[in-house]
């Protein structure tokens, strides 16, 4: 099976969170260089893709917050994808209550890793389980 062609914006989204690889672990973090968490990521890819969003409210990584990942990312115009595809976003469960999001890209995904302290990009770990697939706004 032939694989599909990315579109621009899908180029451009994985391009500008690899820009990040590198980048050290910090909680809430949103510069490249300085620091960047998984969420960073996430909008540093998005406006790499030239989508707009609005401010993500603030958060902490303990506590039991199953669904607040899932709503603010519905919140800010993400779309729940059966299928995805290199410039989507997975989400998986680390723990109970602990979501972590990272950009899928045509080498496995592109996270920032708070076990290693930066920013990563490699294969997923097959023992990461996975709660859903998102597209970003306007992306096809």
């Amino acid at each position: 099976m032939m694989a599909r062609k990315l579109t621009r914006r899908r180029q451009r989204a994985i391009a500008a969170a690899r820009a990040g690889v590198g980048t050290r672990f910090r909680v809430q973090g949103r510069t490249v260089g300085l620091g960047l968490d998984c969420v960073g990521v996430a909008l540093l890819a998005a406006a790499g893709a030239g989508v707009r969003l609005g401010p993500v409210p603030p958060y902490a990584l303990g506590g039991l917050h199953d669904d607040l990942l899932a709503h603010t990312l519905r919140a800010l115009g993400f779309r729940r994808v059966r299928r995805s595809r290199p410039g989507d976003l997975v989400e998986y469960a680390l723990a109970p209550g602990h979501r972590h999001l990272a950009l899928i890209s045509e080498h496995g995904i592109i996270h920032a890793h708070a076990g290693l302290g930066r920013v990563v990009e490699g294969p997923a770990p097959p023992d990461w389980p996975v709660v859903a697939h998102w597209a970003m706004p306007g992306i096809r």
